[in-house]
């Protein structure tokens, strides 16, 4: 099954209620984020950075979540790392990418939290915001009767975070470095 076949076959389009609440929640962020920005409070790149983490949760949100069919019960898997039991054990591929690709959905978040402050940010606070917005999405499934609520999940979406997060520290010490350079250069 291709990939568009498996979206829209497990995610519902969005309606009209839940485009104009994302609609009304973004206009109102990146517009603070503009006045911030005309005030010389952050800057312009931090503004976008905002923009970008507020589009990227709500496809986050809208694929986990909001856009999912609804089930009549809750499902929950309360055993820590049964997923990789599951990889260990009984060899499952699909385990393995169910895990790699939950490390990497709150990757490009991680990235994007260092531009917001617009400087490098402890790895602990990617690890922790990425556990956070991890933990209110596995809350919805369950409050909401739209997928399976596991701890396996948090953890591989936190590991992602913090991951993003490294990363980006490195680049922008690596874009601090060669600013040095150039404005040592010129003197």
């Amino acid at each position: 099954m291709e990939l568009y076949e498996i979206i829209k076959l497990h995610n519902r389009p969005w309606s009209r209620l839940e485009i104009l609440c994302f609609s009304v929640i973004f206009l109102f962020l990146a517009g603070r984020a503009y006045v911030l920005w005309q005030r010389k409070r952050i800057r312009g790149s931090q503004a976008a950075a905002v923009c970008f983490v507020v589009l990227y949760l709500g496809i986050v949100f809208a694929s986990t979540v909001f856009t999912r069919n609804s089930t009549e019960e809750a499902t929950y898997q309360l055993q820590l790392f049964w997923s990789w039991e599951k990889v260990i054990r009984e060899q499952s591929r699909e385990a393995l990418k169910e895990n790699i690709l939950n490390m990497m959905l709150l990757l490009p978040f991680g990235m994007l939290l260092p531009v917001t402050g617009n400087r490098k940010l402890k790895v602990r606070y990617g690890l922790a915001a990425g556990f956070l917005v991890s933990l209110i999405i596995e809350l919805c499934q369950l409050i909401f009767h739209r997928g399976l609520f596991e701890w396996d999940d948090m953890i591989h979406n936190a590991i992602g975070s913090m991951a993003g997060c490294m990363i980006m520290n490195r680049v922008l010490s690596w874009i601090a470095r060669c600013g040095r350079k150039r404005k040592e250069s010129r003197d």
